[in-house]
């Protein structure tokens, strides 16, 4: 078993930045990959980053270039650096942890971006 609990989120500026982290807890030496996906209030839950044991990442398309997903070695924090947040990036954003097949999940931490 993987627990996940982000935190980070709060209300910010169009423009600014903010940083989620998300902190690992069980049997985290077998997680494969990491991640963070978001929903959007009327949108299905899309992903935003994902991070492989062997350090590669991937980003959707618009938050290329603005956001940044990094782990600390043991695997025991993710990291989620959004920069240059649009009122389009507002969603619940939650961890994700893949492990032998099996993907685990946070409870979410609230991203509001005002204009």
């Amino acid at each position: 078993q993987v627990q996940l609990v982000e935190s980070g989120g709060g209300l910010v500026q169009a423009g600014g930045s903010l940083r989620l982290p998300c902190a690992a807890s069980g049997d985290i030496f077998s997680i494969n990959a990491m991640g963070w996906y978001r929903q959007a209030p009327g949108k299905q839950r899309e992903l935003v980053a994902s991070i492989r044991s062997n350090g590669s990442t991937n980003y959707t398309d618009s938050v290329k270039g603005r956001f940044t997903i990094s782990r600390e070695g043991s695997k025991r924090m993710v990291y989620l650096l959004m920069n240059s947040l649009r009122p389009e990036d507002t969603a619940v954003y939650y961890c994700t942890a893949e492990r032998f097949g099996i993907d685990y999940w946070g409870q979410g931490t609230q991203v509001t971006v005002s204009s």
